[in-house]
């Protein structure tokens, strides 16, 4: 799915790869599917004027991630011209996918996810992607997390499970 309003500025491109943000709860015994993401939804709503472009590539807990998984996300970044990408991702191997993506070079890819889905009204997934949609745009070259308001280096952070909350490391 593509939203331009300038068709001369290269886009930034969205690769979505499931994880909370994108979660569907059918039941209060909390069963789920990962649905259709709704990240060009919400920059929609948001009147983002940056053209960007979707890619939905995997619809997965991050939990069920596997390194084949990842090999395909960075194949999928190296193989575009593109040199600003924001991956949305499960929040429990983010920093995971973060470090496969490291050796990547001439790019700024932003990862981001939520702890609440998008779909909830309480949820942090619409400040998450309107963060890394502007911090893509300008960081340095690199590989970061954003999360509830911080920018972090892929290679210092990680994810407390006991705060819920991505730390230095």
């Amino acid at each position: 799915m593509n939203w331009t309003t300038d068709d001369t500025a290269q886009p930034i491109v969205i690769i979505t790869t499931g994880g909370t943000i994108d979660k569907v709860y059918f039941d209060a015994s909390s069963d789920y599917e990962v649905g259709d993401s709704v990240v060009a939804e919400l920059l929609h709503q948001a009147q983002v004027r940056q053209p960007f472009e979707v890619i939905s590539l995997l619809r997965k807990d991050s939990l069920d991630l596997t390194d084949d998984h990842r090999r395909l996300i960075a194949s999928t970044i190296d193989e575009r011209t593109e040199a600003k990408v924001v991956v949305t991702h499960g929040t429990d191997t983010m920093t995971q996918t973060a470090q496969m993506l490291l050796g990547l070079e001439g790019k700024t890819i932003v990862l981001t996810g939520s702890l609440a889905p998008a779909r909830f009204a309480q949820s942090d997934a619409v400040f998450n992607i309107g963060m890394a949609f502007a911090a893509v745009q300008t960081l340095a070259s690199g590989v970061y997390i954003v999360m509830n308001g911080q920018v972090f280096a892929a290679d210092s952070v990680r994810k407390d499970k006991g705060q819920n909350a991505f730390v230095e490391c």
